[in-house]
């Protein structure tokens, strides 16, 4: 592990100026914070963070990404706040540790899902700054470097699939190189151990062969050079197996069978001389087709710059050779680190061209296999470069065709693409595109992505912006079939249903807004029967069918048997209702519901705890129904009481004015549940602005109180 001095000396090697007071706070600060914690190699924890920025010295990182790296930990793993680091490090460190942060343990459903979330997080805040980038890499790379300490077989293949997919192809389009080889290797160990140890093996036994061999053509090739009077250095190495195990895979051979084990690379003084040493190679030994590639005139995006061409030495083997300056070499193995390119030209944020992409991507891709699948599109693949007419060279994966150029210009010009020139010449959509092609795209506002277009592109930002149009298109469709389709469930329910109750039902289904609700029925993930109960709670169409006349089989339990009751006429209980009984002497125990205002006044009385028997079937209730002052409505309510079989008993106009009018209703119901299903479908109702049960009707209590007045006369 680095101590506190060796990591300052190590800044200040290339850094006078540094502040070591802030350094030192810093190492001291992640040691407290992290404590006793250890890691799963027994280690204290405080030495991950003290490793990470000691990788960060070997990229010549400024003073607030190395303090970063030490507290990259320390917001998700101990007490400290985001707040804290801002207050003693300042809002930039902060800013930084904030991105490098795991925000939240991610619940999924699926690893895909848990790895899709972890992207998505994790570009946005890259693409604030590179920095961020810098740091999650070494931290992933130390990790990786220890992962044989994790117990769990399982575990260590998540996390080493989870490097390859996107941290390694993330160093790669960084042009870190060196980070992406080593990830690499330590992540196909754990994925393809008897691979990786075959490969492993054969390249030892390899080893002790051919040293001499990769000497020899080293020395043939520098002498070579010499007579052509150009100064280089020549150097031999090794392929990574997890290159060789890949191209293995590709093209279907065995290890045997692979002639190019080793390359060999060639540093000149400038890049005059780069095309000289080239020129020499092709006149001395035989070029392989197929095999150059010129990355000093056409970059790849992420800023790489090298000569690749494939010759045939001696004996018929082939031998793959990289030629480049020494400042290319420095650029290339560490990429945007090497030059501290995280402030790019005139990109204030630091987002790298690829990085805009990813971004873009993360917010038109749907769902998290979709989101992984466009990020690898986007980050692996071997690249081709094509100009527009106006000469801006634009990168794009092989395979691409004039559907992904226009998306690589600009979204738009993709969306409303309609044909395509490619040197001058009309070519169809699906066209695959050659290094060096000139293509011009064609337009109309009136055009619209295809859906087949999914069935040749080849970017993951053009698969994304199709699919989203896509979605776009089929969600307005199933909103049009739900609307539709809502009308009709809408016309088996009693009465017409207003925009309340469809405001309600959206509330109580936790939808959005109407458009979500449309799209769930049009779509068939909302039942007919759960938006019909949305809509008029306690509705059940299956119920509804078996219900006929009531019969009058009630029954009471708490009575003495034989012993006589009533229900009370102010209250109007029926089945379903809490219950008790008010014995007067010489008369029948009269039947109230537990909030009936009758029983204040029986107070001197004899209470009997009651309860509704088994089977009791039927009752009267008195309902309180304001209508709106329309036509027809009344005739509307009528129905919605005929439709659950509810005899109406009394009907009074109680109040009336230029609005409203207000009625007291006496119906026959089955039992509460009844009832409720009645109440509901009158307020959901349209011609209804409000409907409660009342236990004491005060018009009609006066007015039969009158009638037996008149009687007894």
């Amino acid at each position: 592990m680095i101590r506190q001095y060796e990591l300052v000396e190590r800044v200040r090697a290339y850094d006078p100026d540094v502040d070591e007071d802030r350094l030192n706070r810093a190492y001291v600060y992640t040691v407290k914070m992290h404590g006793s914690q250890k890691r799963a190699s027994g280690d204290p924890y405080f030495s991950h963070p003290v490793e990470v920025a000691g990788l960060m010295t070997d990229l010549r990182m400024d003073e607030d990404t190395i303090i970063t790296a030490l507290l990259h930990d320390t917001v998700e793993d101990t007490l400290t706040t985001i707040e804290e680091v801002g207050e003693k490090f300042g809002d930039n460190v902060a800013r930084l540790v904030d991105g490098v942060t795991k925000l939240s343990k991610i619940e999924a459903q699926t690893e895909d899902e848990r790895a899709a979330e972890n992207l998505r997080k994790f570009l946005l805040a890259i693409s604030d700054d590179i920095r961020v980038l810098l740091v999650k890499l070494a931290d992933r790379l130390h990790n990786m470097r220890t992962l044989n300490f994790i117990k769990s077989e399982e575990k260590r293949r998540r996390i080493a699939r989870e490097t390859m997919d996107i941290y390694a192809p993330l160093a790669e389009r960084i042009g870190m190189y060196e980070y992406m080889h080593e990830m690499q290797l330590l992540a196909f160990e754990q994925l393809e151990p008897d691979a990786f140890k075959t490969i492993t093996g054969r390249l030892a036994q390899i080893r002790k062969k051919g040293d001499v061999e990769v000497e020899a053509i080293s020395q043939t090739i520098k002498l070579a050079m010499m007579e052509a009077d150009l100064k280089v250095t020549v150097s031999g190495r090794e392929k990574h197996p997890y290159s060789i195990w890949r191209k293995m895979q590709e093209r279907h051979v065995a290890f045997e069978q692979l002639t190019d084990i080793n390359a060999f690379r060639i540093i000149t003084e400038n890049i005059e001389d780069c095309y000289r040493v080239l020129g020499e190679l092709h006149q001395r030994w035989q070029m392989v087709p197929g095999r150059f590639k010129d990355f000093i005139s056409t970059p790849k995006r992420n800023g790489y710059r090298s000569i690749h061409t494939t010759i045939m030495f001696e004996k018929n083997m082939r031998v793959e050779v990289q030629i480049r300056t020494a400042d290319m070499h420095r650029a290339n193995e560490y990429g945007l680190a090497a030059h501290w390119a995280y402030k790019q030209a005139d990109t204030p944020d630091g987002q790298a061209g690829w990085i805009r992409d990813l971004i873009e991507i993360l917010e038109t891709s749907h769902g998290a296999e979709e989101l992984l699948e466009n990020t690898r599109m986007a980050m692996y693949q071997d690249r081709i470069f094509a100009f527009s007419p106006k000469g801006a060279l634009h990168q794009l994966p092989k395979g691409s065709t004039p559907v992904d150029f226009a998306y690589a210009v600009h979204t738009d010009l993709g969306d409303k693409a309609v044909g395509a020139k490619v040197n001058g010449r009309h070519v169809p959509m699906r066209t695959l595109l050659s290094n060096g092609d000139m293509v011009e795209i064609l337009k109309s506002d009136a055009q619209v992505p295809q859906p087949s277009w999914l069935n040749f592109v080849a970017t993951g930002k053009a698969r994304a912006a199709i699919r989203r149009h896509v979605r776009h298109q089929e969600r307005d469709e199933l909103i049009d079939i739900g609307r539709d389709l809502y009308k009709e469930i809408v016309a088996r329910l009693p009465g017409r249903i207003g925009k309340k109750a469809l405001k309600a039902a959206i509330k109580r289904l936790e939808y959005r807004d109407e458009e979500e609700l449309m799209y769930a029925v049009g779509s068939g993930s909302l039942r007919d029967r759960d938006l019909m109960e949305a809509l008029v709670p306690g509705f059940d169409p299956e119920e509804t069918k078996d219900w006929g006349v009531q019969g009058q089989a009630i029954s009471i339990r708490g009575l003495t048997p034989g012993m006589g009751y009533s229900l009370g006429e102010c209250c109007h209980p029926i089945p379903g209702d809490r219950i008790v009984g008010l014995r007067r002497e010489g008369q029948p125990v009269e039947v109230h519901t537990i909030d009936c205002d009758a029983l204040a006044s029986g107070v001197d009385e004899d209470w009997i705890d009651l309860s509704w028997g088994k089977g009791s079937d039927g009752g009267s209730a008195r309902l309180r129904v304001i209508l709106h002052n329309r036509p027809g409505t009344l005739g509307e309510v009528a129905g919605i009481f005929g439709y659950h079989k509810a005899n109406i008993l009394n009907l009074r106009l109680t109040s009336r004015d230029i609005e409203f009018h207000s009625f007291e209703i006496d119906t026959e119901v089955h039992d509460l549940q009844h009832l409720m299903r009645i109440i509901s479908a009158l307020r959901a109702s349209e011609a209804v602005a409000n409907a409660e049960r009342v236990y004491e009707a005060p018009a009609l209590a006066e007015q039969e109180k009158q009638q037996k007045q008149e009687e007894n006369v």
